[in-house]
């Protein structure tokens, strides 16, 4: 049986002494939950203190974006070395911000998505359609080429090594949320492809839903059988409600 995953995305949120205080509650809040796993992706100044206050404890920790090169003139980017020598287990890839944003492509994910494999980092790779791909009915076809560019890049093994993240982008930081059944529909979609590869393993891919889970819809969404867990925006920088989502993670079957 596939362990459910939550892990929260802080996006350009925080402060040293906000941290701290977010940190202390959700440490309290998640002790002694053992039937699923937990992380936080922070911006990249806090990962020694989230190195600190996590080291030893059953929260992970990770970035949320990383550079595709080793080494080298890359003014203000951050690479994948960089994150393991503070104890980075995740990296967040694709995210739809970073694709919308800052212009990151296809291509420019999978190839940062290949980095963080050979580093040995776990990626978090996101995959997902607009308001405007959902209408036309292209969803699956906008999700499958996002996955075969990165297959393409990292290969069929990669699969072991990664969590994907089905963020449909009209659902974040919008209020609106898929239905449960709406989410399960496209997680069943991305397993299944992944499946006419290697069924084994796309059977054990971890692929959470990344689209305003809240406390209030966690339990309902983490019921359904593929989806594995969430990765967790605005909800997951407030202590009680990340906790009650982890809450709803650790008592899913």
């Amino acid at each position: 049986m596939r362990r459910k995953l939550v892990v929260g995305n802080w996006k350009m949120y925080g402060s040293l002494a906000r941290n701290k205080e977010l940190l202390e509650g959700v440490l309290q809040g998640v002790n002694g939950f053992k039937a699923a796993d937990f992380g936080v992706c922070v911006p990249y100044p806090y990962l020694a203190q989230v190195q600190a206050m996590l080291h030893g404890s059953n929260v992970a920790w990770g970035a949320q974006n990383l550079s595709q090169h080793e080494q080298g003139a890359f003014t203000g980017a951050v690479a994948p070395g960089m994150l393991l020598d503070f104890g980075c287990r995740y990296v967040i890839i694709g995210h739809s911000e970073r694709r919308a944003l800052f212009h990151e492509s296809n291509d420019i994910a999978a190839a940062k998505f290949d980095a963080a494999i050979k580093a040995d980092l776990t990626p978090i790779f996101c995959v997902g359609e607009t308001l405007a791909e959902r209408e036309s009915n292209v969803t699956e076809e906008v999700i499958a080429r996002q996955l075969e560019v990165v297959l393409n890049h990292a290969g069929v093994s990669a699969i072991t090594k990664m969590v994907i993240a089905y963020e449909p982008v009209w659902a974040i930081g919008t209020g609106k949320t898929a239905t449960p059944d709406q989410a399960q529909a496209v997680h069943a979609f991305i397993r299944q492809r992944l499946a006419q590869l290697d069924g084994q393993m796309a059977q054990g891919l971890c692929i959470l839903y990344g689209g305003s889970v809240k406390a209030n819809n966690a339990e309902q969404l983490f019921s359904m059988p593929d989806i594995d867990g969430g990765l967790i925006g605005g909800a997951s920088l407030v202590a009680d409600e990340f906790v009650a989502i982890c809450k709803a993670a650790n008592g899913a079957q």
